[in-house]
């Protein structure tokens, strides 16, 4: 069992990652990377068109438009999803497809891709690697009320909007920045805040609440939902280099491994990266025997690790 006994099917494999990758056959692994324009397309455009429906509610002021933001947040902030799946390159076959993608859903997040990309890809490198995995730079919960913390999104909205200003401000110095991405990563900023500035200027010019009620407020709601998704990836799973056993996938509904792009298979996912989302529950039948840590549930997650931790601090 883990160091925090959460509750869960643990396996156990002496095979790596590298080693399930190699048995694949030739003919598995081409079919397991084969990416699709088509599958992105319907995955973001039904994502795109919620959003639409939510946001022309919030809009019009129809009958429980407040209450409509949550589910508009919860849309926006998990265009998390497809960006990460868009810097991968694994959305779409067809590069433009990706780029645009993560460009506008980074925009949203105040998440720029160039940064993101490099930030990201060092976490796959050392994936809970507690001297090099970048998102343990920023330790993960430990106590109850780190955990609450964690979950309202008010550390990440932090982190962004003080980052996007340094990186804009400074040339980059993060150590998973190469030295050639430094200018990208500092431009790509430049222009990301210029544009939220002309948007906040123009807002206050015309008097308008239009951004405020259908993308700041909903913004500020929907990401705890996310931070609770994106937690249970790798929280209390082992700190050793095998992706079988340092990731946790997660059983979940079908509602929540589609607005995820599938990322609930996240020892899949950081098993096989180029592996496309679509491709990830087909994969999931290679691993399934050989993956450390299967949760039942993102509530089950939660619901274990919130006793842990409370009575941790008794």
């Amino acid at each position: 069992m883990s160091s925090c006994d959460i509750e869960y099917t643990m396996n156990e494999t002496s095979l790596t990652h590298v080693e399930l990758i190699a048995s694949l056959s030739d003919d598995e692994r081409k079919n397991l990377v084969e990416k699709s324009d088509m599958a992105g397309l319907l995955r973001i455009g039904s994502h795109l068109l919620l959003i639409a429906g939510t946001g022309t509610w919030i809009f019009l002021q129809m009958s429980f438009w407040q209450a409509a933001m949550l589910l508009h947040g919860i849309l926006l902030s998990f265009l998390f999803s497809a960006e990460h799946e868009s810097i991968h390159g694994t959305a779409f076959e067809t590069y433009t497809l990706n780029i645009w993608t993560s460009r506008i859903a980074g925009f949203v997040l105040i998440l720029p891709p160039q940064w993101f990309r490099y930030f990201h890809f060092a976490h796959h490198r050392y994936t809970n690697d507690v001297e090099n995995d970048p998102e343990l730079m920023s330790p993960r919960p430990s106590t109850f009320w780190q955990y609450v913390c964690h979950i309202s999104g008010l550390p990440y909205w932090y982190s962004q909007i003080t980052t996007l200003f340094r990186n804009a401000a400074v040339t980059n110095v993060d150590p998973y920045v190469p030295e050639r991405g430094r200018q990208r990563v500092r431009r790509e900023a430049q222009i990301y805040l210029a544009i939220h500035a002309c948007l906040l200027i123009g807002s206050l010019a015309l008097g308008s609440t239009i951004l405020l009620y259908l993308w700041i407020i909903p913004a500020l709601l929907g990401q705890p939902f996310l931070r609770l998704a994106l937690l249970a990836e790798h929280l209390f799973c082992p700190h050793e280099a095998n992706m079988l056993r340092n990731s946790r996938t997660t059983f979940t509904t079908k509602f929540v491994r589609w607005i995820t792009w599938n990322m609930a298979f996240h020892a899949e996912h950081h098993s096989y990266p180029a592996v496309p989302f679509h491709k990830l529950p087909e994969f999931h039948q290679h691993t399934k025997n050989n993956t450390l840590i299967q949760q039942e549930g993102y509530a089950n997650f939660h619901a274990d690790t919130v006793s842990k931790l409370v009575s941790k601090s008794l």
